[in-house]
């Protein structure tokens, strides 16, 4: 490239219209509908979390459960996964540990 060449492409560049400069264009359009549909989907999602926390998180609005009998007042109340926990505690393990003791060449005796 000639240094005549260089000139021409440089001048060329300065030869824009000023009404060509800070158009956008057909993806800028594209870009900006698919900001405003994500940002839609966002306020709906967050609109409907914030339907489902309560007025208040004051302890006074809790009820409080009186039970009818004196059976009722012994019982303890299980948690949610209480009876699964229980039978897991209770079920053999899958890997023991070693049992050197009750073997005759167990560690220790050489």
């Amino acid at each position: 490239m000639t240094v005549d060449d260089r000139v021409s492409l440089l001048a060329a560049a300065g030869d824009q219209l000023p009404e060509d400069v800070g158009k956008a264009g057909p993806l800028g359009l594209l870009l900006i509908v698919l900001l405003l549909i994500a940002t839609a989907f966002l306020v709906r999602s967050m609109t409907t979390h914030l339907k489902r926390i309560p007025r208040s998180f004051d302890a006074s609005t809790q009820q409080v459960v009186i039970p009818d009998t004196a059976e009722e007042l012994l019982e303890e109340e299980r948690a949610p996964g209480a009876d699964v926990l229980d039978q897991l505690r209770r079920a053999p393990l899958a890997i023991e540990p070693p049992r050197g003791d009750d073997r005759p060449d167990g560690p220790g005796r050489g």
